[in-house]
């Protein structure tokens, strides 16, 4: 992904960032125009130029340091299309009510965008309607103001496939822009009738498009109930197929992480699958599910899952709620981290605290340190873990998708993990019962397998839930 250079700052360095346009590149990695697969160059579509602010409120400090918080930030934008020319910053106690950032501040974002001649302000913040609505009065009509909640919604809505991945980010960004009708709907009149990951409108007012020059919040709250509605009837459907593959015993494995850890790549490599996986923020939306061959014959159902970031937006979590209750149903989790990144520490938390608001807190997981090939060679990824932080998992398993180093010693920590979570059992089968044989061997982990007159004797683990299927054969 390409990164912003920083420039010379015209005013106070401390608080503004002047940054080059992000340059263009070839699909081949190399710098150049964009070409297509005959090699004739292609058009790219104008891309949106911003200026991004970030605040730091000491009396709430933030997961991340303010100047990576708005490096992360500037990572969403080149996701969502835009380049951003211009970080400005303020530190204070409390947030002003009126416009976030101080009085000051405004004045001198005012003077920035002027410079500049952006289209578009993103604050490193959720504000509030009263908050966008002063911000946009004060920089300029023309100048979209907009916050991290509204460029995250853009980009879900840009990389939704599915029919519930587009009904979750409709219904999310309506719950986004109900308080905000006054000047929101006026841009959506503006668009070009793009649906969810159309074209239309532009940054943080891609998606539900409506042809009408106003809608009221009846309305509104009229399709809110309908997309509900709906997402309902996906969840109970998801409910019967879950509940099919509870029946048949495979074990089920959830693969999280801080959105851009290689969850997606991991899959690819763990099941031969082919997933799209980028080098992008929320390349994966849609969970996604496969059969994993394990080591010695076993199976296993691994779903992809939406990766996580700080000050994900409440109305984001809430409707993709049924999609992340994926999570709940797995019986093992697989936290994927990206070994190389400096906030390595407070990725982890963040998916942490929000596996406990899911109620997946207390799933057993196993910590994946994925990109290890990228890191200083002789490094041991164990040794950049934060401290403790092994203490919580059942174990760690350092390994690099994009080559495969590590994955053969992930797999056998897998087998030795779902291990420790069945039950041992000691069987004598019948051999007209060569059914019985076959799903032990498929679900279970068989440690001695010996033959007599009247049957087989198998000797191993079985899940919990299948035990007491095998109750009419267990030797006493």
């Amino acid at each position: 992904m390409p990164q912003a250079e920083a420039m010379a700052a015209p005013r106070n360095t401390s608080s503004i960032t002047q940054v080059d346009d992000f340059s263009r590149v070839a699909r081949d990695g190399s710098d150049g125009p964009l070409r297509d697969e005959q090699g004739l160059i292609v058009s790219e579509p104008q891309r949106e130029r911003a200026v991004v602010v970030g605040v730091e409120l000491r009396s709430e400090p933030g997961a991340l340091p303010l100047e990576d918080s708005l490096a992360e930030l500037e990572l969403l934008s080149d996701t969502a299309g835009i380049n951003v020319v211009a970080r400005l910053s303020q530190r204070m106690q409390t947030p002003n009510p009126a416009s976030l950032v101080g009085e000051g501040k405004v004045a001198e974002l005012a003077e920035v965008v002027a410079d500049t001649g952006v289209g578009v302000v993103i604050f490193d913040a959720e504000l509030s309607p009263r908050q966008q609505r002063v911000l946009e009065t004060a920089v300029s009509e023309n100048v979209k103001v907009i916050d991290r909640t509204a460029l995250i919604l853009d980009i879900f809505a840009k990389h939704a496939r599915t029919r519930e991945g587009i009904v979750q980010v409709e219904l999310a960004q309506y719950q986004y822009r109900l308080p905000r009708l006054t000047r929101a709907w006026t841009h959506l009149a503006r668009q070009a009738g793009g649906g969810a990951g159309g074209p239309g409108g532009g940054v943080g007012l891609r998606g539900p498009g409506e042809t009408q020059l106003e809608l009221d919040r009846r309305q509104i709250t009229s399709r809110i109930a309908r997309l509900n509605a709906e997402l309902e009837t996906i969840k109970a459907h998801r409910l019967r197929t879950s509940a099919r593959r509870t029946q048949d015993a495979t074990p089920r494995l959830g693969l999280v992480g801080y959105t851009n850890a290689g969850k997606s790549t991991l899959l690819n490599r763990l099941t031969d699958a082919s997933v799209y996986a980028d080098d992008l923020l929320f390349a994966t939306l849609d969970p996604i599910t496969r059969k994993l061959k394990l080591p010695k014959g076993q199976e296993a159902f691994v779903t992809d899952t939406v990766g996580f970031i700080q000050k994900l937006p409440t109305s984001l979590v809430a409707a993709f709620r049924a999609t992340l209750e994926s999570v709940n149903e797995a019986d093992l989790l697989l936290h994927v981290v990206d070994a190389t990144h400096p906030n390595l520490e407070e990725h982890i938390n963040v998916v942490e605290e929000l596996l406990d608001s899911l109620g997946a807190g207390r799933t057993p997981m196993i910590l994946v340190p994925n990109k290890t090939d990228l890191l200083a060679t002789g490094q041991d990824p164990l040794t950049r873990l934060p401290t403790g932080c092994r203490e919580t998992y059942q174990a760690v398993a350092p390994v690099s998708a994009v080559h495969g180093t590590g994955v053969a010693s992930l797999l056998d920590t897998l087998v030795e993990v779902l291990a420790s979570q069945m039950e041992p059992v000691t069987l004598h089968i019948p051999y007209a019962r060569g059914d019985v044989v076959s799903l032990i061997h498929r679900y279970g982990q068989v440690e001695s397998e010996s033959y007599d007159t009247d049957g087989t004797r198998l000797v191993g683990r079985v899940p919990q839930h299948l035990s007491g299927k095998l109750s009419s054969f267990v030797v006493n």
